[in-house]
C-alpha cells in the first residue's frame, strides 16, 4: 500500500458526524509522547499534516485525515501527560472512550508504546478498552531507532508480559528511520474493503468543529 493522499479534516471534542462518515477508520492511539503525529507523518509522507511538537500533551482533539479518499486516520488524544490538571486528563480520557464506544466504521487501533519502557498503567488501560469493547488491535512499539536489535529483544518480552499480547502481535517501528513503515502499511490495508463498497454517507459538517485543532 501506497499514501498518495492525505488531508486534514475535522478536530472533535467529541464523537459527531463529518464530511465522509462511512469509510473505514484506522486509529491511532498512545500515551502524549510516544510519537504518534511523527508516525502519521511518516506514513503518509506528508511532514506537515500532522503537528508535532517538543512538549507532550498537544494532541488534545479526536483529529481526522482523510488518506487516499478511501479510508480515515483518526489520532486520538494522547494520555498520560503528567502535568495536565486532573479535570483535563480526565475530558481526554472520555474523549478516547467515546469515540471506541461510538464508532461504528472503526477497523482496528494501533495501540503505541515507547520501545524504550515499560507500558504504563494508562497503556494498560487503554488495552482494556480495546478488548471491552472487542476492537481489533496492534501494539505498535515506536522509537525502535533509538535501541540496538539486541536491545529490542530484550524490551519486546517485557511490553508482552505487561500487556498481555504475544510477540507475533508486537509490530517494532521507527517514524524516524523507516522501520516497520512497510508492514504497518500492510496491516492497514488489510482493513480495507477489497472491492468498491458503497458511497460514504453524505454528512453534513458542524461549523464552529470544522477547522484545524491548534493544539496539536
Amino acid at each position: 500500500m501506497r499514501i498518495t493522499k492525505s488531508k486534514f479534516v475535522r478536530s472533535m471534542s467529541a464523537l459527531t458526524s463529518f464530511p465522509g462518515q462511512g469509510l473505514p477508520e484506522i486509529a491511532m492511539a498512545g500515551k502524549s509522547n510516544v510519537g504518534k503525529s511523527s508516525l502519521i507523518n511518516s506514513l503518509t509522507r506528508n511532514s506537515k499534516l500532522a503537528r508535532t511538537s517538543s512538549e507532550p500533551g498537544k494532541t488534545r482533539l479526536v483529529n481526522l485525515y482523510l488518506i487516499n479518499e478511501a479510508f480515515f486516520l483518526v489520532d486520538l488524544p494522547g494520555y498520560g501527560f503528567a502535568k495536565a490538571p486532573k479535570q483535563e486528563k480526565q475530558k481526554w480520557a472520555e474523549m478516547i472512550e467515546g469515540y471506541l464506544r461510538g464508532s461504528g466504521h472503526l477497523k482496528r487501533v494501533f495501540q503505541l508504546v515507547d520501545i524504550r519502557h515499560a507500558p504504563t498503567e494508562d497503556d494498560q488501560l487503554m488495552v482494556e478498552y480495546l478488548r471491552h469493547y472487542d476492537i481489533p488491535f496492534t501494539v505498535v512499539a515506536t522509537k525502535a531507532d533509538k535501541l540496538s536489535k539486541a536491545q529490542r529483544g530484550r524490551s519486546i518480552p517485557v511490553i508482552c508480559r505487561t500487556l498481555a499480547v504475544q510477540p507475533w502481535e508486537v509490530l517494532v517501528c521507527s517514524s524516524k528511520d523507516g522501520t516497520g513503515l512497510d508492514a504497518l502499511l500492510e496491516q492497514i490495508e488489510a482493513e480495507l474493503p477489497k472491492e468498491d463498497g458503497p458511497e460514504p454517507d453524505a454528512l453534513p459538517g458542524v461549523a464552529d468543529e470544522d477547522v484545524e485543532d491548534d493544539l496539536n
